[in-house]
């Protein structure tokens, strides 16, 4: 386009050139004024503004200027805020009517010529002014893409790390309860190698069934987490508020003593991931109480109603070593107190002044 401009420029020196035949000067000036014009065309695209006035002021004295004002006015319209380049075209408007006031254009009035002017330059605000606010939607699209595009990959991060989350969370509720069972029948063998066969059947036996017990656990949990299941079967449901009493008898089954006593008003009407969670709680605490203090009374208390919410707690004794310092200890209570938190609940544990420790949770149960 600037070759173009300067093509035009000196077809438009060299005509003039040509038709002056009474004044010497005036074809001089107009080659100087091209010249110059075509000189200042790189500065159009560094300093819009200052080129634009610069070659109106050229265009003022000679038409030879003419093509390289337009395109800096052009240019000005584009690259400058609106206040400025109305400014800018305002100028060159100026420049080009004075023009024609010391060097009309022909036998054409003065009046058109300054019609002219206006609308042409009115005419190259508009289209330069077209051209900036395109390539503003342009610019203003690319970053809104560019946003979404950063938002959507962090959605993506947090959801793998809560599905990583959500993953070590069921895994441990699953294996815990079960492979602590398997540890303290290990732990029997080990002390009584000499008990009877009958007693040795029996811790066996225990050993085995917990363990199928936990590949089968693990493998309803990974096929719960499966995204897509090839049979469409639908997975198995999760142990809830009515499997409490199962699992007490499972851990009376495997020597722990333990005190149930239930206090639920209308149990079917209880929210099914609040009861899911008051089966966790148990499940945690009942394993607690075997890890930490084997051999202990555990006292399991549920109790709610609908409107004033489902209540849970497990107590033990304290054994002879804290709790805290076991390894593992605390990333059960730690997913615990998340699951609660995400059923709408809250979760206290710690140990009582009579030397028990106690974990309590309270979940919502609307009425």
């Amino acid at each position: 386009m600037a070759a173009g401009v300067i093509g035009v420029a000196v077809l438009v020196g060299l005509t003039i050139v040509g038709e002056a035949q009474s004044d010497q000067l005036r074809p001089v000036l107009d080659i100087a004024a091209g010249l110059a014009a075509v000189a200042l065309l790189p500065l159009v695209f560094r300093g819009p503004a200052t080129a634009a006035v610069a070659l109106a002021v050229l265009a003022a004295l000679s038409p030879a200027a003419t093509p390289p004002s337009t395109l800096a006015t052009l240019h000005a319209g584009r690259a400058l805020p609106t206040r400025r380049a109305v400014a800018v075209t305002a100028a060159a408007t100026a420049a080009h009517v004075v023009r024609g006031l010391w060097r009309p254009m022909g036998e054409l009035p003065f009046g058109w010529w300054v019609i002219i002017v206006v609308a042409v330059h009115a005419a190259l605000l508009g289209w330069g002014a077209l051209g900036r606010s395109r390539a503003q939607v342009i610019a203003a699209l690319v970053e809104r893409a560019e946003r979404a595009e950063a938002v959507r990959e962090t959605a993506e991060r947090e959801a793998r790390v809560q599905e990583r989350t959500r993953i070590a969370r069921e895994m441990h509720d699953v294996l815990a309860h079960r492979l602590s069972l398997v540890a303290t029948y290990s732990g029997a063998l080990e002390v009584r190698p000499d008990a009877a066969p009958e007693q040795l059947s029996r811790a066996a036996g225990v050993i085995r069934e917990g363990t199928h017990r936990a590949l089968e656990e693990l493998r309803e949990v990974v096929g719960v987490l499966r995204e897509d299941s090839p049979d469409g079967a639908l997975p198995r449901p999760q142990p809830g508020l009515g499997d409490v009493a199962a699992l007490v008898e499972e851990s009376r089954a495997a020597g722990t003593v333990v005190r149930l006593r239930e206090d639920v008003d209308d149990a079917a009407t209880v929210p099914g991931l609040s009861g899911r969670t008051v089966y966790r709680v148990v499940q945690e605490g009942l394993t607690n109480a075997r890890k930490h203090a084997p051999g202990s009374v555990a006292d399991v208390l549920v109790t709610g109603s609908p409107g004033a919410g489902l209540e849970v707690e497990v107590t033990n004794p304290l054994g002879p070593t804290p709790p805290s310092s076991l390894p593992g200890s605390s990333t059960g209570l730690v997913g615990l107190s998340e699951r609660v938190s995400l059923a709408g609940g809250t979760l206290q544990h710690g140990v009582t002044p009579p030397g028990r420790f106690r974990l309590h949770a309270r979940l919502p149960w609307p009425g």
